[in-house]
């Protein structure tokens, strides 16, 4: 199986027979098979080499050396790594990278191949495989990641990168005690230039801006786009009078020059409201609401100038008890004292139980228990959810491995969805235990998979993909909820308890119910009414067609459940 020696046929086994057939079946699928005598260092080919490599290089990638020089330079280490290790210890040989053509230009192949051993000692022979192209997947696999991360418009961070780079910045700040800023910067009058110039103009307006914003930068700053006519700055190691410096910087080079547009020079202004971080600032969502209200406040004074934003006496009241909280909840979780409580979701027919919901609990120093509801609100602000995110998980995980009985509900914040720390701590916790997987639930919020769709889905993609079930939590709170069902690819929708509550005397809610319901059923989704208070909501959501119900009348969250040792419900000082 050698390649041909002529460029006007290029490849192999273009004969009669079985060898003819392989000739025709690769050279329609584009792909190329191979036979790599390791000891005599020969690659033989079978396929259309033209295809892949170009013209003419049928002889220069004979060997193995002469291939790898065809190999991306990037590529090349990880993928002799991955041969290596294959050869080594028999693992699959499944690799990606991209091959020089003869005409400079690089492509991207899917190698996959399997060594064959020879030889009484059974040492590696032959490496058979294939080659395919994939350069248009990894392109369109790029396109999604840039849109994952950047403005289509300007090329900026979008919000959500934006959100978390200044939520980075926000840590650093407040664990180095270093001092640093966040900008909103807003147009002015945009809407002017869409009337008067039509709305290619304005984007080539909201282009020029952007660009001149960051030229006024430090290379160290980062700027993404925020909103139609916004942009947010992260200014790294920066107090107050840097701050207000940058700001007057950015607003004088809009005073002193026009923008440069195809419709021609656009003299335009921009207004900034401005925080400085850490301060009492927690988290990126409260520097940006922050900075978004300072800006309000500069439109108001008139446009065309800055205004940093300031608390009043209540609000830095309020942030005081909140750290004081967030610092009383890192200290249970380092004592062991967030446990978990576990309420029962029951067949809506049967009333049997089909799984548990877990909802965190904290006992405090004095051995009180505190509900969800004290804290959870308050580490949302802070930022410090995923803490408890986390621990959730693992205790969740540990009952599943101790009792292979039961099944487990657990909720993520929107957070944590963005969190690469979370899923590499389920996919730790799964990949060893299949059964575990499918006895675990993620459940997220409506409202925190509308906070960024594309980040929710592929957030749902993964974990559906390790084995585990997803359901969407508090349906029909979001105003576009008959969308998301068919959008997001959920096992279960929970509908929000706010349509739930004493149903039996709302007709409304009877009616956004039953369609809720009829919807679900025909997407295929199981439905979990919960909040049920009282029989005869149950009987109600029964009749309607949900399947699994959930509420205080059916069984109360309870952190020592029957299934469980006694102990494992006491206070940690009294185990």
């Amino acid at each position: 199986m050698a390649a041909s020696n002529a460029e006007s046929d290029p490849g192999i086994g273009r004969g009669e027979g079985g060898a003819g057939v392989l000739w025709a079946a690769l050279s329609a699928s584009g792909d190329l098979a191979y036979i790599w005598n390791l000891i005599e260092d020969r690659i033989d080919w079978a396929g259309n080499l033209v295809d892949i490599f170009g013209p003419g290089t049928e002889r220069s990638v004979a060997d193995g050396e002469a291939f790898n020089e065809r190999i991306n330079a990037e590529d090349l280490a990880r993928r002799l790594k991955i041969l290596n290790e294959h050869i080594s210890t028999g693992a699959p040989y499944d690799c990606e990278y991209r091959i020089r053509r003869e005409d400079g230009s690089f492509i991207w192949v899917h190698d996959r191949g399997r060594v064959e051993a020879d030889g009484p000692e059974g040492e590696p022979a032959r490496l058979a495989g294939t080659l395919r192209v994939i350069t248009r997947r990894k392109q369109a696999e790029s396109l999604l990641e840039h849109r994952a991360n950047y403005d289509e418009l300007t090329g900026h961070l979008n919000k959500t990168r934006l959100r978390e780079a200044l939520q980075n910045a926000i840590s650093y700040n407040h664990r180095y005690r270093v001092s640093g800023g966040y900008l909103a910067v807003g147009i002015d009058k945009l809407s002017m230039i869409n009337d008067g110039y039509g709305h290619e103009t304005a984007d080539a307006a909201i282009i020029a801006a952007g660009q001149r914003i960051e030229r006024g930068l430090r290379v160290t700053d980062i700027i993404g786009r925020i909103g139609g006519d916004r942009f947010g700055i992260v200014l790294a190691q920066c107090d107050a009078d840097g701050l207000a410096r940058t700001a007057q910087k950015i607003l004088e080079s809009f005073r002193t020059a026009p923008l440069e547009t195809a419709a021609g020079p656009l003299r335009m202004t921009v207004s900034i409201g401005g925080v400085a971080i850490p301060g009492f600032i927690r988290t990126a969502q409260d520097a940006m609401t922050g900075a978004e209200s300072a800006l309000q406040d500069a439109k108001t004074a008139g446009r065309n100038c800055f205004v940093p934003y300031e608390m009043s006496a209540e609000q830095r009241e309020r942030q005081r008890r909140n750290i004081e909280t967030g610092e009383d909840v890192l200290r249970a979780l380092d004592e062991g004292r967030i446990v978990l409580a576990y309420q029962p979701v029951v067949c809506a027919r049967t009333r049997e139980t089909r799984y548990y919901e877990t909802l965190l609990r904290m006992y405090d120093e004095a051995g009180s228990l505190r509900s969800a509801g004290e804290f959870v609100p308050i580490l949302e602000k802070l930022g410090l959810i995923r803490l408890l995110d986390l621990r959730a998980l693992e205790l969740a995980a540990a009952d599943l491995r101790r009792y292979p009985e039961i099944a487990l509900a657990v909720n993520v914040s929107s957070m944590t969805v963005i969190d690469p720390s979370w899923m590499r701590t389920l996919m730790g916790l799964v990949k060893s235990s299949r059964s575990l997987a499918e006895r675990l639930t993620i459940e997220i919020t409506e409202t925190a998979a509308l906070e960024d769709f594309d980040v929710t889905a592929r957030f749902i993609s993964t974990v559906r993909d390790l084995g585990c079930k997803v359901a969407l939590d508090d349906f029909g709170s979001g105003y576009t909820s008959f969308r998301h069902m068919k959008s997001l690819t959920v096992d279960v929708v929970k509908i929000d308890g706010a349509f739930v509550t004493d149903i039996a005397h709302n007709q409304d809610n009877q009616l956004f119910v039953r369609t809720l319901l009829g919807l679900a059923e025909g997407f295929g989704l199981k439905t979990v009414a919960e909040c049920i208070e009282s029989e005869e909501d149950a009987r109600i959501l029964t009749r309607e067609g949900a399947d699994f119900l959930q509420g205080w009348h059916l069984g109360r969250p309870d952190v020592a459940p029957a299934w469980r040792s006694e102990t494992n419900g006491s206070p940690p000082g009294e185990r």
